[in-house]
């Protein structure tokens, strides 16, 4: 529920963004997280790449099935196992009005992947251009990607990297970028407010966007607003007041409640993050199987997504979203049974319970609570401890002590390639491996699906991999949440996508 109190200062907040005279639509967003900055390069945040990719455009882009089609380049090659080819459009112009060229993909790319090429910083975002070695301009049309091993899911990635202007970039620095835009997206910059909103306006000369993404063209609406509301019930009420068009993260609990109001709407969408408990399978009592498998067995997943997450999510039974590449849709699932639970308990040693904390950060406080309540009808006596998330991933790092017993966490694969989640969070040593969870023919299957071109045989590698992680059960394996956002009945023209992002090119407001 939100208070009067609450729903006033999210409309008087929002009113507080001025209109211009001259503008013919608005489309005023409320949202969760203001960007942490406005360069495209030194960021790992999606709430920062999604006001990003309102500004400016990638070589590719997914549409709203999460197809990869082309965006500024026109079309790509593989010529060989490590070269990629890039035939650049023509006629991109930049918001200050000057012409991109392939010299800025070369800048962007190599600012990127070279250690110290932000003024002595290194590009948080290289990792997630894998193992690209070099960038060249073969011609004025043309850039070239060159590998130094094979990485079969590099178009895959390349829609979460933004093209800068190369003279722009070197006139204000990797400082100046952080506050500064020059972008080449449907949107330019008029205003950042810290902590209370991005102001765009539209680009008239903006080339029109990806051709397989109709209508093709500048954007619909004149002006977008980005609203920073962090409070849940505070971008419900302005949604419902008609002060916001769009909200981000809508609370499932309020779903009916939106759908209530005449004018507006629940949209949802599969989303891409996968939820998981990490148990330490580094010590006991998470080294034996058994007990992790007793601990799946345990948790009734069907009850929580029903009774806290209302329906808007999908039991996962291993790594992957059923929407991913190589996605195994036959893994058995680990039934809710008590007994068998118990049993399995006992087998390993443990007859009498035994006695575990939970880590969790204080977004997911209720459903790691409800998920210890499970455990410890078993015997598996679960305490959760709250914590500070920057503390809590450190304590559970790859590299750390390995002291704790069970952590409540997930991890976003926005890629939708195994790549990009089953490599980090299940290879060993890798850095998302918070479950300290170790099988070498897990690795040497994962190191081969990372380097096969055969998109059949690739498929095939990460499917025989999520049996052995299935049986293996390094983690309780939970849910994958849908998006969930509230929308104005004005706004047409508009759908979720499963990367997060909001799309507003399309977006149009009656």
């Amino acid at each position: 529920m939100f208070s009067r109190v609450s729903a006033v200062a999210a409309i008087a907040m929002m009113a507080a963004v001025p209109l211009a005279p001259a503008m013919a639509s608005e489309l005023r967003v409320g949202f969760t997280l203001d960007a942490l900055t406005l360069d495209p390069a030194n960021h790992r945040n999606r709430q920062t790449e999604t006001i990003l990719r309102n500004i400016y455009d990638g070589l590719l882009t997914r549409d709203a099935k999460m197809k990869v089609v082309p965006e500024l380049a026109e079309s790509w090659t593989q010529v060989d196992p490590l070269t990629y080819d890039f035939r650049i459009r023509q006629g991109v112009k930049f918001h200050d009005g000057s012409t991109m060229t392939a010299d800025d993909i070369v800048f962007t790319f190599e600012r990127l992947t070279k250690d110290g090429a932000m003024g002595g910083q290194t590009s948080p975002r290289k990792d997630l251009v894998g193992p690209v070695e070099s960038i060249t301009k073969v011609d004025a049309n043309t850039v070239r990607f060159k590998l130094k091993e094979p990485w079969p899911i590099l178009p895959a990635m390349l829609p979460v990297q933004e093209v800068v202007s190369k003279a722009f970039t070197e006139k204000v620095g990797s400082q100046g970028l952080a506050t500064q835009t020059n972008g080449n997206g449907p949107f330019k910059l008029v205003e950042w407010r810290k902590g209370d909103a991005i102001i765009l306006e539209r680009f008239d000369d903006y080339y029109g966007g990806s051709p397989d993404i109709a209508p093709v063209g500048k954007a619909c609406v004149d002006r977008v607003i980005f609203r920073i509301i962090p409070e849940n019930a505070s971008r419900v009420a302005a949604l419902l007041a008609g002060e916001a068009d769009i909200i981000a993260e809508l609370p499932p609990y309020d779903m009916k409640k939106v759908e209530a109001n005449a004018n507006t709407k629940v949209m949802t969408v599969n989303g891409t993050r996968s939820f998981f408990v990490a148990l330490n399978n580094a010590k006991k009592p998470f080294d034996d199987p058994r007990v992790r498998r007793a601990a799946n067995m345990a948790v009734n997943k069907a009850l929580i997504i029903d009774k806290i997450l209302l329906g808007t999510a999908v039991p996962l039974n291993g790594v992957l979203s059923p929407d991913a590449f190589g996605f195994n849709p036959d893994l058995p699932a680990y039934a809710f049974d008590i007994a068998a639970a118990k049993a399995l308990l006992a087998e390993a040693g443990y007859p009498d319970g035994l006695d575990v904390t939970l880590d969790t950060d204080g977004a997911f406080k209720d459903m790691a609570e409800a998920v210890a309540a499970m455990l410890t009808k078993i015997g598996i006596r679960t305490k959760v401890v709250v914590g500070e998330g920057s503390t809590i991933r450190a304590k559970w790092a790859p590299g750390g002590e390995k002291k704790g017993d069970m952590f409540f966490n997930s991890w976003g694969n926005g890629s939708l390639d195994p790549a990009d989640i089953f490599v980090p969070t299940l290879r060993t040593g890798d850095r998302g491996n918070t479950a300290f969870y170790s099988n070498k023919e897990v690795d040497a299957l994962l190191d081969a699906a990372n380097v096969e071109l055969d998109q059949v045989k690739r498929a095939d590698l990460y499917k025989k991999a999520q049996v052995l992680v299935n049986k293996d059960a390094p983690w309780i394996f939970l849910w994958l949440p849908q998006d969930i956002y509230g929308v104005s009945k004005r706004v047409t023209g508009w759908e979720p996508s499963a990367d997060s992002r909001i799309n507003l090119h399309d977006a149009c407001v009656k």
